[in-house]
């Protein structure tokens, strides 16, 4: 994984999760959608990030990101509590159960950037309000690559908005469940067509432990979630499939161009990018909050993903 100047700007929650799995339960832990997305990512690329946390959020963290080439200077401490989400799971780990939501300094997020953020060639915008999302958009001048994440509240709630997102982005990462409501469509392969329609030229279907669907102007492709025997807690996994994938893309020069002049490679380099985000999902869900990411070395993350490309070769 070189170094590369194509940093990823990403907005979205910084929060406390306190969580309950079949393995155990774990108090305000760290969490939310920027945090999961830039660790993530970091791994591949720069990141800045853009979020809000109250006074009682760790500012050790903060410095702890700034060390691992994530730019902070985009989080905004205000008075108040930071976002907290309490969920649980149950033996099904593919879907969290919310007990509750307290938005707290969240509420209340107005994305401001500075022209060293408007200067990012790949924009991430992670699952806030869609009117958030186009706020970002709006302050910016059309960058290389656009991707985002929504969910079921949000299409529910302010599909228009929503809509109006999605004209503008290149990638759609979303759930199997989220692709029916988005689309009004249970089948896979019609709802792919459908969503496409609405703008992004690629649509990133995540199927939790079974891994996830690829749609392009070029085909399907299915990559697989990594074998594990045991999985301890998923919250945050989409949003570090989201980071790496996007990590990926960024270190490879990959955008919106290369799609232009060649179709070749930037179908292949998306697989790729699908399996970067599979395995790295994969170490997500093997311990709670960001505990394990935390731990990742780069050398296992290359030694799974040989691993995870050996599984996908026949001969």
């Amino acid at each position: 994984m070189n170094s590369t100047k194509n940093s990823i700007l990403t907005v979205g929650s910084m929060a406390f999760d306190t969580i309950e799995t079949p393995s155990g339960r774990a108090e305000k832990v760290l969490g939310g959608s920027g945090n999961f997305f830039s660790i993530a990512a970091s791994f591949f690329s720069p990141v800045q990030v853009i979020g809000v946390v109250g006074e009682d959020f760790p500012k050790e963290h903060l410095n702890w990101l700034s060390q691992r080439q994530i730019d902070v200077s985009g989080v905004e401490i205000v008075p108040g509590k930071t976002f907290h989400w309490v969920g649980s799971y149950n033996e099904n780990l593919n879907e969290a159960r919310t007990i509750s939501t307290a938005l707290n300094v969240f509420e209340h997020f107005n994305p401001k950037l500075s022209a060293g953020h408007k200067a990012a060639k790949y924009v991430f915008l992670a699952n806030i309000d869609p009117v958030l999302q186009n706020q970002v958009l709006n302050q910016m001048p059309r960058p290389n690559l656009v991707a985002c994440d929504s969910m079921n509240f949000w299409i529910t709630s302010k599909l228009d908005a929503l809509k109006e997102t999605l004209k503008k982005v290149d990638i759609l990462s979303i759930n199997e469940g989220e692709s029916a409501m988005l689309s009004g469509e249970k089948n896979l392969l019609k709802a792919a067509k459908i969503i496409r329609g609405m703008g992004p030229s690629v649509l990133v279907i995540k199927r939790g432990e079974y891994g996830a669907l690829l749609f392009t102007e070029s085909g399907i492709f299915h990559a697989p979630a990594y074998p594990l025997e045991m999985v301890v807690d998923p919250t945050g996994a989409g949003d570090t499939f989201a980071g790496a994938f996007m990590g990926y893309l960024a270190d490879s020069g990959i955008d919106r161009e290369v799609a232009k002049s060649d179709p070749k490679l930037w179908e292949t380099t998306l697989r790729k990018a699908v399996l970067a985000g599979c395995v790295m999902a994969s170490f997500t869900v093997e311990d709670f909050s960001i505990q394990r990411l935390v731990r990742l070395t780069k050398s296992e993350l290359v030694d799974r993903q040989k691993a995870m490309t050996q599984m996908l070769t026949i001969g």
